[in-house]
């Protein structure tokens, strides 16, 4: 259970981060392109594989802390940096296909979901 107290605490920050930092990004280069939501996507895999990285070998940090990062700020700002870092464990793996095979998948499962959705939406 404190675990889960844990990720929440981060998956707020990370919420609110993701608002701030999205918004920051959109001000910043103009409404005509998602320009935040690439920022906070980008960011978010950078700081996945940098904390992954730190965190893969022995170190002095609490699971319960790894968590509140990875899972909660991280997951709270952008599951896509999630995706990659999976996608490049895949890889690292010479799991090749697997990790082609997610790249695809996401994408185009993802842009059909939200279609489908914002068309169901559209009957309402």
């Amino acid at each position: 259970m404190v675990k889960c107290v844990f990720i929440a605490v981060g998956g707020g920050a990370g919420t609110l981060l993701r608002y701030l930092v999205a918004g920051w990004g959109q001000r910043a280069f103009g409404a005509t392109f998602p320009a935040g939501t690439l920022l906070v996507n980008v960011v978010g895999c950078f700081a996945i594989g940098l904390l992954g990285a730190c965190f893969a070998g022995p170190v002095l940090i609490r699971e319960e802390h790894r968590l509140a990062l990875l899972v909660g700020l991280l997951g709270g700002f952008t599951t896509f940096s999630t995706f990659g870092y999976e996608t490049l464990a895949l890889a690292q793996d010479r799991q090749y296909a697997r990790a082609a095979a997610n790249v695809i998948l996401s994408n185009v499962a993802g842009l059909a979901a939200v279609w489908i959705g914002y068309r169901l939406g559209q009957r309402f």
